[in-house]
């Protein structure tokens, strides 16, 4: 959610330093977890600001303002640390975790959780990790923050805490997921419908778009031996790096590439078959059925004449009529638990963007 469309969150993170609550370090630089772009990111000079965002969007958005993009694997400290927590509760504990271990002696971690979102157990966790916290509260948020630092008051917790996102075996052992992606902890419902009814003919080269953990993919090539080369566009770089992991098996067998990449900011490809479960939310809750015609688009772009895009999606979404006006044939093949599976065909007309 962008700020000039209400990111009251990322407007609150800064209240702080706007009503004086709390200085800018004059030294020693600013690592933003989970940054966002948005006006209150550009509403003043922060000097000494890197932001670090796994999510594509967010990132390309970063970098288009002119903002300077950190790396994950970066261990620098910083004299404040920043942080945009998720709602999911472990994988917020560990950001919390690893916001402290970056956080150079002397310095504060300061974070911002909407209240419908989990601001009284956000504000609870960093305590328990950092010590007494201080907060503000504003549109709906709350923005707190930890004393001076020199390390976790509670190490054995902060310990705990890091691993609490640790990539873990699921589903007996077949994937290795994490939490905070999609269905991170079970197969998701809505994919495995889809998985049920590819036909084992599906061959020649192939795409996943939002790929998530591997899930489709793998079932893709599990159930079709004529695949012959598969690339898996995720926009989520922490799903990316799992579906490398559960992919590994097939690597002597198909052609493999991997993409942190927004997929309707288009791809390049020839494509004989597209398998997709398209999102149908940003990082809100609210509905964008904008984004699955999106990826209907750009996959009817990407594939040959010919090529087939088999799709899942919740029954109520409105893609009948994108569908229709890219793809020579339209047919849904099954309907079941509140979702539809789709096939369409390309026709021998080029589709433009």
């Amino acid at each position: 959610m962008r700020a000039d469309d209400g990111d009251v969150a990322l407007e609150t993170l800064f209240l702080p330093f706007i009503d004086g609550s709390l200085p800018w370090p004059a030294e020693g630089g600013a690592l933003f977890l989970r940054a966002r772009d948005g006006w209150p990111l550009h509403q003043r000079a922060w000097p000494g600001l890197v932001c670090e965002q796994s999510f594509r969007p967010e990132a390309d958005a970063l970098e288009r303002s002119g903002a300077t993009l950190g790396r994950a694997d970066d261990d620098r400290r910083h004299a404040l640390v920043l942080v945009l927590a998720p709602r999911q509760r472990d994988e917020a504990r560990a950001l919390f975790a690893r916001a402290i271990a970056r956080c150079a002696p002397g310095g504060r971690v300061v974070a911002c959780i909407p209240n419908n979102e989990g601001a009284k157990s956000g504000e609870s966790d960093l305590a328990h990790l950092a010590g007494p916290v201080s907060s503000l509260s504003k549109h709906k948020c709350r923005v707190f923050w930890t004393a001076p630092l020199d390390g976790p008051v509670n190490a054995d917790l902060a310990g705990e805490w890091a691993q609490a996102d640790a990539p873990r075996a699921i589903v007996d052992g077949r994937f290795v997921s994490r939490p905070g992606v999609f269905a991170w902890d079970r197969i998701d419902p809505a994919s495995r419908l889809l998985a049920e009814h590819l036909p084992a003919h599906l061959a020649g080269a192939a795409a996943d778009l939002g790929a998530g953990y591997g899930y489709l993919s793998t079932e893709l090539l599990t159930r079709c031996a004529g695949i012959v080369s598969l690339d898996l566009y995720e926009a989520e770089a922490r799903a990316l790096d799992l579906s490398h992991i559960n992919l590994a098996a097939f690597e002597s067998r198909v052609a493999l590439s991997f993409h942190w990449h927004d997929v309707t900011r288009g791809i390049e490809g020839a494509y004989d078959v597209i398998v997709c479960n398209p999102p149908f939310h940003a990082q809100g809750r609210t509905d964008r059925p904008d984004i699955g015609r999106r990826f209907i688009a750009v996959a009817a772009q990407a594939l040959k004449p010919g090529g087939r895009l088999w799709l899942v999606a919740n029954r109520h979404l409105p893609y009948e009529a994108e569908l229709d006006a890219r793809f020579g044939q339209v047919k849904t093949v099954a309907q079941q638990g509140g979702f539809k599976v789709v096939e369409a065909v390309r026709s021998n007309d080029r589709i433009s963007r």
